[in-house]
């Protein structure tokens, strides 16, 4: 029988009803025992099994093992629980880069029984406001060089009643590392439940207002114990590193989970350009890559420059992998990038295929523990070839904090994660589009995706975003929105070269009528393209 560990009930108490969850597998690599706290699983029991004096975090700046991060953790599990009084349950918001203590900050908040509220580094005051309001959050871990919004936060807030600043050496009463005990080295962590929850993730809002997905103890190693094991494969010596932040699913599992779970290391960097994570590749022999589409495509650009030979895999996820990509970054490294799509809602990837198993266009198919199917509006099986909207099932799955946008993810007890798929007859499974960036034009259904892939293969382009606008004659038309490579000239001529492209590419009914040049595309720190930013002007 379910026994929490916490004493403050909130998140339990705006958990959707249980008839609106979508339903959860059994898997024979997600059998966890009932009390179960995954920073423990994470760090302490490596360190018992023999990784304590192996490398956890480096940066370009050092490094610490198993057993120092271990300590820092207990440290940082005793100034919340001992020194703020933090009871069990307590929401927490994170706001930092991929930096140790950062890292540190997130496994000692799930230690000490606390609720993990990562944000991600450029949210404003107004935009923290609804995430600290929405999860009811009291305390916060904040690296000092952020500390500008949540001063302009804390006004509007007063329920965030403390506010602890790390990275700051002044030596203020508000400094983390001031109330850090130096000689303690041993923290007893909560009795926690396997289905506590340990994290509230917050969307990376490509279509506005967030919203709060809930994960207990038993998904965070859940998403350690699927894609990982049977996907990427990693090792002890292993060297994660890539640009997904840690407040993002994406970067919580590459840049932090993933390794620890197997006793490997990561490279944390708290900025990177595509030239800068190539020459840290190179720095650190770095083994494995995370990364979005748009930064492989830039790097594939530049590889030669640089001695990527310790990479043995890369890592694509965030959004919609356009196959010239692939092609391209296959070319300049000799590398096949292993595709994957999750969604924070159900943690992390649940599609994806590696070396032999890729294969051309597809995502790949189904990680085990999970299943999928595509479907219609109604829930039924359409037939193999058909283009439909995917749903999902697996040990890991949706569960909005307090959202009436629950009814519409979960439907007879599968997620739908709002994507639009084709499935073969080998059960490998082809991206169209989000189900909203589906462009209805004429009758005709045309993929976003499918048009922006296109578009890349022409050498005057660097970035493309497709979205449908409204046409009177052919109620959406297909518009492109478009980076240049430099010294490329944005005129009338290149638009009619583009369009002639696209026509002799694929099915001329999906050219683009509009094409628009800009110098950026509007992307979230995560680098997806925010397609609703496009079709507002």
């Amino acid at each position: 029988m379910y026994r929490s560990g916490y004493q403050d009930t909130f998140a339990r108490d705006n958990l959707p009803p249980p008839d609106s969850w979508p339903a959860f597998l059994e898997s024979p690599d997600t059998q966890y025992p009932e009390r179960l706290n995954a920073t423990v699983e994470l760090l302490d029991r490596m360190v018992e099994r023999g990784f304590g004096e192996s490398i956890a975090l480096r940066t370009d700046d050092g490094a610490c093992t198993y057993r120092q991060l271990l300590t820092r953790v207990n440290q940082i599990a005793d100034v919340l629980r001992r020194r703020l009084k933090l009871v069990p349950g307590t929401r927490i918001l994170l706001r930092g880069a991929n930096h140790p203590t950062m890292a540190a900050c997130w496994l000692a908040v799930i230690k000490a029984g606390l609720i993990a509220v990562p944000t991600m580094p450029l949210l404003r005051a107004k935009e923290l406001k609804q995430i600290v309001d929405k999860a009811q959050v009291s305390a916060a871990l904040c690296d000092v060089r952020l500390r500008e919004e949540i001063d302009l936060l804390c006004p509007d807030a007063p329920q965030l009643a403390q506010v602890l600043f790390f990275n700051d050496g002044s030596g203020a009463g508000d400094a983390l590392e001031t109330l850090l005990d130096p000689k303690l080295t041993e923290f007893d962590a909560c009795d926690t439940a396997q289905d506590d929850v340990a994290l509230i993730a917050f969307t990376s809002g490509t279509t506005g207002m967030p919203k709060g997905t809930m994960h207990f103890h038993r998904d965070i190693l859940a998403m350690c114990d699927l894609f990982p094991r049977h996907v990427l494969k990693p090792g002890p010596d292993d060297v994660f590193c890539g640009t997904p932040p840690l407040a993002f699913t994406f970067g919580l599992g590459g840049m932090l989970c993933f390794p620890l779970r197997v006793g490997a290391s990561v490279l944390l960097l708290e900025k990177s350009s595509p030239e800068s994570l190539m020459a840290a590749i190179e720095r650190h022999r770095v083994t494995i890559c995370f990364t979005a589409p748009t930064f492989y495509r830039q790097m594939a650009q530049i590889a030669s420059h640089f001695d990527l030979s310790s990479l043995r895999k890369c890592v694509s996820a965030g959004e919609a992998l356009p196959d010239p990509t692939r092609q391209a970054w296959k070319q300049a490294t000799g590398l096949e990038m292993i595709d994957g799509i999750g969604a924070t809602e159900m943690i992390h990837i649940f599609i994806s295929a590696a070396g032999a198993e890729v294969r051309a266009g597809a995502i790949g198919k189904v990680v085990p523990g999970y299943r999928a199917r595509i479907v219609d509006d109604d829930m039924n099986d359409l037939p193999l070839g058909t283009v439909g909207k995917l749903a999902v099932q697996g040990p890991t799955g949706c569960r909005y904090l307090a959202d009436e946008r629950q009814a519409q993810y979960v439907k007879k007890g599968w997620n739908l994660p709002g994507d639009t798929f084709m499935m073969d007859a080998d059960g490998y499974f082809f991206y169209k589009a989000r189900s909203d960036d589906m462009i209805v034009s004429a009758g005709y259904n045309i993929a976003g995706p499918e048009v922006e892939a296109a578009m890349l293969l022409h050498p005057a382009v660097a970035e493309c975003g497709v979205v449908g606008v409204p046409d009177e004659e052919r109620g959406q038309i297909v518009k492109a929105f478009v980076v240049l490579k430099p010294g490329q000239q944005g005129d009338a001529a290149l638009v009619s070269t583009l369009q002639t492209f696209v026509k002799q590419t694929i099915a001329p009914y999906k050219y683009p009528r509009e094409i628009e040049f800009r110098d950026t595309l509007p992307r979230t720190e995560t680098g997806k393209l925010q397609r609703f930013r496009l079709r507002a002007g």
